[in-house]
C-alpha cells in the first residue's frame, strides 16, 4: 500500500502511458491518415447502403405473430446491418491494399475489430434479455479488442498492480474483474440449467404443483450458491477467509433482514404443507382471487378485476386464509330470496330450483336446495343453495344469472317480490275540515 502513496509511482505510470501514445497514437504519417480517411469513407458508404436493408428488416420484424421466426431473426439482424455492410467493404479494401503493396495496418486492425464485434454481437443475441445481451457483447468485445491491439497483457498487469491485502488475502482489481466475469458466466449457466430442470419438473405428472414449485426453488438456490462458490474458487480466493464475514452477515440477517427471512421460511412452509398451490382461489382479508404464482417472498393473487396482489408469505401463515379450493373445488353458494305473503310459497320454491338448474355452471349433483328460512317484516324469506365447481371463474356472475332466471319465472308466474312498507296508525283523532273554495274569475 505504501507505493500508492509515493508520487514517484504515478510519475512512472504517466511516463509509460505517454511513451505508448507517442509510439502508437501520435506518430501519424501520411499513410496512416490515408487509411483513416478510407475507413471513414467506407463507413459513409455503408450507412447509405444499409438504410434500405434496415427498413426492410424492420418491416419484417413488425410482422410479429404472422411470421414469428422471421420476425425474431429480423429483430436480431437489424442492429448488425451497418457493421456487417461496413465489414464487407473493409475486407476487400484490405485485400486490395495488400495486393498493391500499400500500408494496411490501420485498415486490418479496424476490420479485425469490426469482425470481432459482429461475431460477438451475433453470439450474444442468444441471451434473451436485451440489457444482458448488450453487456455481454461489450465485455467480450473489449477483451477481444485489447487482444487484437496487443494491449491485453499490459492491461492485466496494470490492474494486478492495484491490490489490497487483508491478512493473507490479496485482492486486486484484476481479481475482482475476473471474479465478476466468472460469476456472471456461471450464473448464466446455472440459469440455463435451472430452466431445463424446471421444464422437466413441471411436466412430471407424479409431483403435485406445490412440490414442483418447492423443488424448482430449491434447485435454483443450490445452483446459485454453487455458482458463487465456483467463481470464488476460480479466482483463487480461500473461502475460509470469509468466516468472519459470514458471521457478520448472519447477525445482519438476524436484525435487519428478519422480515425477508421470515417470508422466505413461510414460503417454504406453505410449499411443504401444500396449503396453497397455483390455481387455488383465496380470500385474504378483502382480497379475493386466484393464486397465480408462489415466489420466495410473496404469493401472487390475481383478482377478477385483473389486479395482481403480492401478498407476503408471512401473512398467509399467520392470518386466517379462506382457501375455496383447498380439498375440493366444489363450493356451495347461498342466495336469499324474498316473496310476498300473498304468493304461493311452494310454487316460488319450485321456481327457484328451476332457475338454478337452468344455469350451466350450477352442478346437478349435489342438486340445488331451496329452504324456507323465516317470516320477515315485509316478506317470506327463502334461501336458495346451489353448488358450483369452478369458483376461479367468479361468484357474482353465476349469482346474477340465477337471479335473472328467478326474476323471469316469478314475473311469468305472478310471484310477487315485496319491497319494505309501513302502515301508519294515528291514535289521537284529528278534526279535518273540508271547504269548497269558489274559483276566482279567470282562475
Amino acid at each position: 500500500m505504501d507505493r500508492y502513496l509515493d508520487p514517484a509511482f504515478y510519475d512512472a505510470e504517466l511516463d509509460a502511458t505517454r511513451h505508448w501514445l507517442e509510439e502508437n497514437a501520435l506518430s501519424l504519417s501520411v499513410a496512416t491518415l490515408g487509411q483513416a480517411l478510407a475507413i471513414g469513407i467506407l463507413y459513409l458508404v455503408a450507412r447509405l447502403l444499409s438504410g434500405r436493408i434496415r427498413a426492410r428488416l424492420l418491416r419484417t420484424g413488425a410482422a410479429g405473430a404472422a411470421r414469428p421466426e422471421a420476425s425474431r431473426l429480423a429483430l436480431v439482424a437489424t442492429p448488425l446491418v451497418l457493421p456487417a455492410v461496413w465489414l464487407l467493404l473493409l475486407w476487400p479494401s484490405v485485400v486490395l491494399a495488400a495486393g498493391a503493396g500499400l500500408p494496411l495496418h490501420l485498415l486490418k486492425t479496424a476490420a479485425s475489430l469490426l469482425s470481432a464485434w459482429v461475431v460477438i454481437r451475433l453470439t450474444a443475441s442468444l441471451v434473451r434479455d436485451p440489457l444482458w445481451s448488450r453487456l455481454v457483447a461489450v465485455v467480450i468485445w473489449v477483451i477481444a479488442a485489447l487482444s487484437i491491439l496487443d494491449l491485453l497483457e499490459p492491461t492485466m498487469v496494470a490492474f494486478d498492480r492495484v491490490a489490497l491485502s487483508l491478512g493473507g488475502l490479496r485482492i486486486s482489481v484484476l481479481t475482482v474483474i475476473e471474479g465478476l466475469l466468472s460469476l456472471a458466466l456461471l450464473l448464466w449457466v446455472a440459469t440455463l440449467v435451472g430452466r431445463v430442470l424446471e421444464r422437466r419438473i413441471t411436466s412430471a405428472a407424479t409431483l403435485t404443483p406445490s412440490l414442483q414449485v418447492l423443488v424448482v426453488k430449491l434447485l435454483k438456490i443450490v445452483l446459485a450458491v454453487i455458482a458463487v462458490f465456483l467463481a470464488l474458487r476460480t479466482v483463487g480466493i480461500d473461502l475460509t477467509a470469509f468466516a468472519v464475514l459470514t458471521g457478520a452477515i448472519g447477525v445482519g440477517i438476524g436484525f435487519g433482514l428478519q422480515k425477508i427471512v421470515a417470508n422466505f421460511v413461510s414460503g417454504i412452509t406453505i410449499l411443504l404443507d401444500k396449503s396453497i398451490k397455483p390455481g387455488d382461489v383465496l380470500v385474504v382479508g378483502d382480497t379475493y382471487g386466484r393464486v397465480n404464482a408462489l415466489a420466495a417472498r410473496y404469493v401472487s393473487v390475481i383478482t377478477r378485476d385483473g389486479m395482481e396482489y403480492l401478498i407476503p408469505n408471512e401473512e398467509l401463515v399467520t392470518r386466517q386464509v379462506v382457501n375455496w379450493t383447498y380439498s375440493s373445488r366444489q363450493v356451495r353458494l347461498r342466495q336469499p330470496v324474498g316473496i310476498s305473503y300473498r304468493s304461493d310459497v311452494r310454487r316460488a320454491m319450485a321456481l327457484c330450483l328451476e332457475s338454478a338448474g337452468a344455469v350451466g355452471r350450477v352442478m346437478k349433483e349435489p342438486a340445488p336446495v331451496c329452504l324456507l328460512k323465516g317470516f320477515g317484516d315485509s316478506s317470506v324469506d327463502l334461501e336458495l343453495r346451489f353448488w358450483i365447481q369452478d369458483p376461479m371463474n367468479g361468484l357474482s356472475n353465476v349469482r346474477s344469472e340465477v337471479l335473472l332466471n328467478i326474476w323471469d319465472r316469478f314475473q311469468a308466474d305472478g310471484i310477487e317480490i315485496p319491497f319494505p312498507q309501513r302502515d301508519l296508525h294515528v291514535r289521537t283523532p284529528l278534526e279535518v275540515t273540508v271547504r269548497d273554495a269558489a274559483l276566482a274569475p279567470g282562475g
